[in-house]
């Protein structure tokens, strides 16, 4: 079975504080995977981990055939992360921002048109600066910013928040897309019943560590021999 991401024991630290705190989990590719837990569980630390801005400092981690302990810039061309943030350049307008993620990406060029069209931001918005736009709007860029990417794996962090229905189901129908075409989504969403009807498997974070990530289940004991 191939993994998207692969961690063992794994810990990240926030200062002195264990944010991931021995963090086993097995993504295998093409999953939608949802994560949930109460805030402060360590949901957007695992995120940021695996997107390589956030170092992980003791155990395994493995994330699309890279290991992150060695080099953590490694897979950044290949990820997507839309988190709490828009990480958008207020002054270039929402057609450049675009142009501008795809080609960090090293996306096809004709990537960015494209996620314009899909969600909607193809009309008089593509010339706006994102600085002008709403919140709603700038959210929407947010996404397109993902998609033009064409990541093969997708980390989002609350990712249905501030859209209004019409970009929900859209990114719904984005993320159902990319895995079917073989990409790796793993989302935090406290939006349970929206994100669980979308995902393909749930893990549950408590403490800085997931209670249930892994697909492999340890090798059955032995049965005991019995001396006559």
């Amino acid at each position: 079975m191939a993994f998207a991401v692969r961690l063992r024991s794994a810990v990240s630290l926030l200062g002195r504080f264990p944010a991931l705190a021995g963090v086993d989990l097995d993504v295998a590719a093409g999953e939608i995977v949802l994560v949930q837990g109460a805030n402060g569980a360590g949901k957007t630390t695992l995120l940021r981990a695996c997107a390589g801005l956030a170092a992980f400092t003791a155990g395994e981690a493995e994330v699309l055939g890279h290991d992150l302990r060695k080099d953590r810039k490694a897979v950044r061309r290949r990820i997507g992360l839309l988190g709490h943030a828009t990480f958008l350049y207020d002054d270039l307008t929402v057609a450049d921002n675009l142009q501008f993620s795809a080609r960090a990406a090293g996306a096809d060029p004709g990537s960015a048109a494209d996620a314009m069209a899909r969600l909607g931001l193809d009309g008089r918005l593509r010339d706006v600066a994102a600085g002008r736009l709403s919140a709603g709007q700038r959210r929407r860029v947010a996404v397109a910013a993902v998609v033009a990417r064409h990541p093969d794996l997708w980390l989002l962090d609350e990712p249905h928040a501030g859209l209004d229905a019409g970009g929900r189901d859209i990114l719904d129908h984005l993320v159902r897309d990319a895995a079917a075409a073989g990409a790796t989504v793993l989302l935090a969403s406290h939006e349970l019943d929206r994100a669980a009807a979308l995902a393909t498997r749930t893990v549950v974070m408590a403490g800085g560590q997931v209670t249930n990530g892994l697909l492999t289940p340890p090798a059955a004991a032995k049965e005991p021999v019995h001396v006559a």
